[in-house]
């Protein structure tokens, strides 16, 4: 939940030991001059923007707020000494205008999530859809009416919810990791299976080095019969992280189905042969069923 309006803006001094540095959140507005019309009726105009600034150790973000004076959009990147040349606090804004605004979303996400929870999807659905008339891209929101769609087997509304999210960059951030994977995993059993595909595809243009995201995809080419697609994405987990149960478990399935193409015979019995040598060996998993995975965005 956002921090109380009066801590939320708290300028960060640039001198002193580490421990002295108080950490900015707040809103912070910039200022840009324009010239509008042509010729003799050209005139200079003062375009003014709000955003939402937080820092996280040495990381300084801003996200601008949108016509609902709350963060929405892409994130960017900014240095302190930016901050200290192009932004000016606007306190009593956030205070008055943007901290209710966020509160009252993450209060409606809040219950949507306590309401889909319980199993009561309609309650879910419309404080969720409260709070995604505020800011359409509220992640934690998308996700949740998401995961209702797909709970009441409604997979149009469902697919309308992909489409958004898969565009969010921030669906793919750590904090987002527990609704991430279940999302994923929701995707695949509802036999949305060429989504599922993209959206670990999208995941792993954003999230490097990540050998779960690897398997899930794995997991996802396998249904749609890609096996060379699958044993690639297994290949690539087991490159990021030899000794990893799940892609080893995978791995050793394939092979007890008789699933392995001849060409790639040889790599499979490498990966197996090398992450058992001085371990005890992964168990096979149950016959009939490829191993779950359990994949979540670092």
């Amino acid at each position: 939940m956002p921090d109380s309006p009066s801590s939320a803006l708290k300028p960060s001094g640039t001198a002193g030991p580490a421990q002295d540095r108080t950490d900015v959140r707040g809103v912070f507005s910039t200022q840009e001059i324009r010239k509008v019309g042509t010729g003799t009726t050209t005139r200079k105009t003062v375009q003014k923007t709000f955003w939402f600034v937080e820092q996280h150790g040495d990381s300084i973000e801003c996200q601008p707020l949108n016509s609902n004076y709350v963060p929405s959009g892409p994130k960017r990147k900014i240095t302190m000494d930016e901050l200290i040349a192009k932004f000016s606090p606007e306190p009593e804004f956030y205070q008055m205008s943007v901290y209710p605004k966020m509160r009252e979303i993450e209060q409606s996400v809040d219950k949507g999530d306590s309401h889909r929870e319980k199993g009561e999807t309609f309650a879910a659905e419309y404080e969720y859809t409260r709070a995604l008339k505020v800011d359409e891209s509220n992640v934690r929101a998308n996700f949740g009416i998401g995961l209702t769609y797909m709970e009441r087997g409604e997979l149009d509304k469902a697919q309308n919810i992909f489409d958004r999210l898969v565009k969010l960059d921030g669906a793919f951030e750590a904090e987002h990791k527990h609704l991430f994977n279940e999302f994923g995993i929701n995707l695949r059993k509802h036999k949305m299976l060429e989504q599922s595909v993209e959206y670990y595809r999208r995941a792993l243009q954003l999230t490097a080095n990540d050998e779960n995201l690897h398997m899930n995809l794995a997991r996802a080419l396998l249904e749609t019969k890609d096996i060379d697609g699958c044993l690639e994405q297994l290949f690539a987990a087991l490159e990021l992280s030899p000794r990893h149960e799940i892609s080893l478990k995978f791995l050793a399935w394939l092979l007890q189905k008789s699933m392995v193409p001849a060409e790639k015979m040889d790599r499979v019995r490498e990966l197996l042969s090398a992450a058992s040598h001085g371990a005890a060996p992964h168990p096979a998993p149950a016959a009939g069923t490829a191993p779950e995975g359990a994949g979540q965005p670092q």
